[in-house]
């Protein structure tokens, strides 16, 4: 299954859900240090491993980061071929002052924005489905 491509079917039924708790960004240049059980997502880059964690996890492992943010899934299943989805949401999050880090994944799309902006960022996601003219 590859998932939705078509942008107003994607916006108007994306059903944005908030996970309970706050996530941060750290790098490492050793990602084995880390138990992948309790990794969000991560990325390698030439410069160290990005790893998404639950505050918590990093806290107890002593990982420095500058960056504390909610976590809220796209719950349909967009394809990775859809064109703007992310362009779709990031624009409106940023016309509300939201600064979002995305993280598309094979079934859904994972926002992350600032803990203190989760429940505006929620509503203007949920916006998309009451949007009857996209």
């Amino acid at each position: 299954m590859s998932g939705i491509t078509d942008i107003s079917t994607l916006l108007q039924h994306m059903t944005p859900q908030l996970h309970e708790g706050a996530y941060v960004f750290c790098t490492v240049s050793n990602p084995g240090q880390v138990d992948w059980q309790e990794v969000i997502g991560s990325f390698r880059e030439k410069e160290g491993t990005t790893l998404i964690l639950a505050r918590e996890t990093a806290d107890r492992l002593q990982l420095p980061y500058t960056y504390i943010a909610a976590w809220i899934t796209l719950t349909i299943h967009s394809s990775l071929e859809a064109v703007g989805l992310t362009a779709a949401f990031s624009t409106a999050l940023a016309k509300a002052g939201i600064s979002c880090n995305v993280m598309a994944a094979y079934y859904h799309d994972h926002i992350f924005v600032a803990l203190a902006d989760a429940d505006r960022a929620m509503q203007v996601l949920k916006s998309f489905s009451t949007n009857t003219s996209i």
